[in-house]
């Protein structure tokens, strides 16, 4: 049976054209406990739904949905080692990589070499072909080998090591690299290639042009192995390439690239911050891992979120949510969810082969507070869309500056409530407003939201704020009956580009391409 034609479904469907008309102002003055009714608190974390457009009924059938999906079952399939990514019958064990000492001994060797690695750099120990101590460290990747570190990286930006900079490439445009290069010294600079088949086009292409700046400065090509490493399965590719084997670090077909930080991917980060920092965000998402494992449905941090992000998708009919971190440090966060969330469940066929008759994953986009506010937020307020927004936001600063953190939590809150709530006509009058102005000053309101609140930015509270997107995109991809694990939809693009490759030299027959292509590849060579 396709999922929209059961019996849970109807019935959320049913129920979300009763309570369609009701405003977030009803919704409130009909409960007054209502943020103690549609709110969690967890480990230090609160999280509060309270503005969402539901009511206790929702929330119930919600819950059914969820239990007719078997959630339960799936984790336990997942946690058994099961090949619940069907399509390339793999297990799907991302867990295991921030298990501590339940972690399977392969994990723990590779952690184990990882703090070594660290150790060597951060002492000075390991040093680069002239003798001199690393400085600078480059992460070459794309996609989860660049953005997952990435953003980890930046959020952990009041926490860096001293006397290390760490920089990420990621765009096979020589813009990215070039710049970058031009401003390091190759005397003191580490690469890290971070490619699981060591055939990325992207990574390889900048990779090489790393390689060849160094060897313009160290003339020897033994300089390769004491400034670079990479993290690889295939020590025959990284050899040739000049990256010694005891420079190669693993990692497994059971772990997805965006679900890949707390594994060889994240030297990059345990380098930035430090590899007892580094332990501390595996432990807080692992911490989260067995709250989601352990908690009963109503108090489920993780599943509470995917139960929203549905009922906002399907039933109320939202294409898009906004993340809006109201923190600096986490403004990368945004770009990293994209990822996690619309390449994995971004899908059009479930587990059965079927279409999947509905809408998947919203198109997830934002910007750190206050920046969003002064750009796209008049959208929100009176663009006539209904956009869900999950507000995130620290109790304490991680740069604590007299009346800056104030002011941005006084704007997060502001925001939330002014969305939810908006200005009626007669509030706009009795603000004495002239009436020739007062239609410009009225806000619906009713634009649903949640907010996340974070004791503060820790290596702890990123690893469980990661953790619980990465567990709601579980929950959703099993009420969708998708694969959240498997991207076919990113290889024809791929397959294409690789064929498009050599006509720009005038190369193959550009005939048998569409006559667009053929013409823009005509203006373009």
């Amino acid at each position: 049976m396709n999922l929209i034609d059961s019996p849970a479904w109807r019935a959320l469907a049913a129920h979300a054209e009763a309570i369609r008309p009701q405003h977030l102002r009803d919704l409130f003055a009909e409960n007054p406990a209502r943020f103690a009714d549609f709110s969690i608190r967890h480990d230090g974390l609160l999280l509060d739904f309270s503005k969402q457009r539901i009511n206790a009924e929702t929330l119930h059938l919600l819950h059914a949905y969820a239990q007719d999906a078997d959630i339960d079952g799936w984790k336990q399939k997942m946690l058994a080692g099961e090949a619940i990514n069907h399509t390339e019958h793999r297990a799907v064990r991302h867990m295991a990589l921030r298990a501590g000492a339940q972690a399977p001994n392969e994990v723990k060797a590779v952690l184990e070499r990882m703090r070594d690695f660290c150790e060597s750099i951060h002492s000075g120990s390991r040093r680069g072909f002239s003798g001199e101590r690393i400085t600078d460290v480059v992460n070459i990747g794309i996609g989860g080998s660049d953005l997952g570190p990435r953003m980890a990286t930046h959020a952990m930006a009041a926490r860096q090591q001293p006397d290390i900079d760490v920089h990420f490439i990621a765009n096979v445009d020589g813009a990215d690299i070039a710049p970058l290069l031009a401003r390091l010294n190759p005397r003191t600079t580490l690469f890290i290639i971070a490619s699981k088949t060591f055939t990325t086009l992207e990574t390889l292409t900048n990779a090489r042009s790393a390689r060849a700046w160094l060897l313009a400065t160290a003339g020897n090509e033994s300089a390769v192995a004491r400034h670079f490493v990479a993290i690889s399965t295939n020590l025959e590719l990284t050899r040739q390439f000049g990256i010694a084997a005891e420079n190669v670090f693993e990692f497994w077909d059971w772990v997805g690239g965006r679900f890949s930080l707390w594994s060889a991917i994240g030297l990059s980060l345990a380098l930035a911050i430090g590899w007892r920092p580094f332990e501390q965000l595996l432990a807080g998402a692992h911490a989260m891992d067995q709250h989601f494992i352990d908690a009963p449905a109503s108090s489920n941090l993780p599943l509470t979120l995917a139960l929203l992000s549905m009922w906002n998708t399907d039933f109320l009919g939202a294409s898009t949510t906004a993340i809006l971190p109201y923190s600096q440090s986490l403004s990368l966060l945004p770009a990293y969810l994209q990822q996690l969330e619309m390449e994995s469940n971004g899908k059009q066929t479930d587990r059965d082969g079927d279409p999947v008759g509905t809408q998947t994953s919203p198109i997830l986009w934002g910007e750190a507070g206050t920046n969003g506010q002064h750009s796209f937020y008049q959208l929100f307020h009176q663009g006539g869309r209904i956009i869900p927004c999950d507000f995130i936001a620290l109790r304490d600063a991680d740069f604590p500056l007299p009346g800056h953190h104030i002011s941005l939590l006084a704007n997060c809150l502001a925001q939330s409530a002014a969305l939810a709530f908006g200005q009626t006509m007669d509030e706009v009058r009795a603000a004495g407003i002239p009436e020739a102005l007062a239609p410009y000053k009225i806000f619906p309101g009713n634009q649903p939201s949640t907010t996340l609140i974070l004791p503060a930015l820790t290596p702890y509270t990123l690893g469980q704020l990661l953790a619980l997107f990465e567990h709601k995109v579980f929950c959703l991809g099993v009420m969708w009956n998708i694969n959240s694990f498997d991207q076919w939809g990113v290889e024809l693009g791929k397959q294409l580009a690789n064929q498009l490759t050599p006509l720009f030299a005038g190369e193959g027959d550009i005939s048998r391409f569409d006559a667009s292509t053929q013409g823009l590849i005509a203006a373009l060579r």
